[in-house]
């Protein structure tokens, strides 16, 4: 059944279609099969039917073709193999996105053997609603190539829906992981919040997928170390401290240690709650080792692996509904476009460099939680409000020449625009977290960085179309 790729890669075909949200582009997403990577009798397709898209899933792994070089001690070890000490196997689910892909190369660079697992889906929403990344970015199958030329490091591909459990459960066989590192959900709030199917979509995907790999460590490997990236946004903007995953309260002259309450803001949000919850429960009742990292929201693009080689480059959304605040500052102020601060621009919340992203996968991964454990990480390194990032960008805007304006636009969420905001974040810091700061030349790099790709902006996709409480059950597509 399997058939050979050019880059020792066997590629076996897993039944079972998943539906997606349809759309009326003609465009079809990046095949893990390109011109260049030949493919006998199979390739990833997008079926168009009456009422839905359906993706075929493959399974595709990478196999070496040599013994590399012996790894430097001290990096990503377990435990002793064949008389040697073997590199600990972390499974990267969502490799192919803008931090799992981040990740998996940090990772691989830190001599871990990697292993991604990606659907591809998040390339399909940019065929569908007509958004595309400021960088080009290669296909899944030339990254991964392209880093095995430069590094002569494997790292292996299956493609493929966690959703689908019997896809899921050969690949947790197949690589036998040491820890998983699950990004392998929709992760935008806009996009739950487009219409019925997109919500429905959100959380049918990120709660079942994130239930069958709880169902696939209990089977499969019960030791495997599970590491959710979950989201400061489940807290909200309560007028009290934010502590990290849990609070000791005193009520009614009894105390208790319970989980901070959730708050959470979108369909988005709300699933990931619900994973909270259930991964609390199977650590409870299954002995499962998990930690919940709760992040702020992410702003870069460079780390030191994907900066090595174009075909490694990270994807930069700048658009309304993937875009985070800072990046879409800085091409608003690249291409001249006054800076979009939704309503009074009071929001605050906790960021973080992406470089800092990786660095506290790698902490959790190399410090595991234990047997039954689930813990909570705040993953952020420094607060700021809206008209806080504003500002930080308008100044080094102007360092290099450019008019930077600002706007205040409707704001199309529900939130609290004036509000108290404290959130703890000690944990990863006394693992040895070492944080990159948002500082003048980070900016002014960042700057560049869209001033570099400005020609790709799409002035369409600048301002906020997605509404809060405007949304309906009839299904959005790309405007054309």
């Amino acid at each position: 059944m399997a058939h050979l790729l050019s880059v020792s890669c066997s590629l076996s075909m897993v039944s079972g279609g998943r539906s997606f949200p349809k759309t009326s582009s003609q465009h079809s997403p990046s095949s893990p099969a390109n011109p260049s990577y030949p493919v006998s009798k199979s390739e990833l397709r997008i079926v168009c039917r009456e009422n839905k898209i359906s993706m075929s899933r493959f399974h595709a792994k990478a196999v070496s073709t040599s013994q590399e070089s012996r790894f430097q001690a001290g990096l990503g070890f377990d435990d002793v193999r064949d008389g040697e000490q073997a590199p600990k196997k972390v499974m990267v689910i969502g490799g192919d996105g803008y931090c799992g892909w981040a990740t998996s190369l940090h990772l691989s660079n830190k001599n871990y053997e990697v292993a991604v697992v990606d659907n591809l889906c998040r390339r399909l929403f940019d065929h569908q609603l007509g958004l595309d990344s400021l960088t080009p970015i290669a296909s899944i199958q030339n990254r991964i190539r392209r880093w095995k030329s430069l590094t002569g490091k494997d790292i292996q591909l299956y493609v493929g829906d966690i959703c689908d459990f019997e896809f899921l459960a050969e690949a947790f066989k197949s690589f036998q992981p040491d820890a998983v590192v699950h990004f392998g959900e929709q992760r935008s709030a806009p996009y739950s919040m487009i219409d019925r199917s997109r919500a429905v979509f959100t959380q049918h995907n990120n709660v079942i997928g994130t239930l069958n790999v709880l169902f696939a460590i209990k089977e499969f490997k019960g030791d495997c170390h599970l590491v959710k990236l979950g989201t400061m946004g489940e807290y909200g903007t309560p007028n009290i401290d934010i502590e990290e995953g849990y609070i000791t309260i005193t009520h009614n002259g009894r105390t208790d240690t319970l989980p901070y309450p959730k708050q959470a803001s979108s369909f988005y949000h709300l699933s990931k709650v619900h994973d909270s919850h259930n991964i609390a429960f199977t650590c409870k009742a299954w002995g499962i080792s998990a930690t919940d990292l709760n992040q702020g929201v992410v702003y870069g693009v460079r780390t030191d692996e994907t900066e090595m080689h174009e075909e490694l480059y990270n994807r930069f959304d700048y658009d309304g509904i993937f875009g985070t605040a800072l990046n879409r500052f800085c091409v608003q102020a690249a291409v001249g476009h006054p800076l979009t601060v939704y309503g009074k621009g009071g929001q605050t919340r906790g960021y973080l460099d992406i470089r800092d992203t990786v660095q506290c996968v790698e902490l959790a991964i190399a410090n595991p939680a234990q047997r039954g454990e689930f813990r909570v990480f705040n993953q952020f390194t420094e607060q700021f409000s809206v008209n806080q990032l504003a500002n930080l960008v308008t100044n080094a805007g102007r360092k290099l020449g450019l008019e930077v304006k600002t706007m205040s636009v409707p704001n199309p969420r529900v939130e609290a625009e004036e509000h108290y905001y404290n959130a703890k974040h000690t944990k990863l810091v006394e693992l040895g977290l070492q944080p990159h700061l948002l500082s003048d030349s980070l900016l002014d790099s960042l700057l560049n960085f869209a001033i570099q790709y400005k020609d790709r902006v799409d002035y369409k996709q600048i301002m906020p179309a997605i509404s809060w409480k405007n949304i309906g059950v009839k299904t959005k597509t790309a405007a054309v």
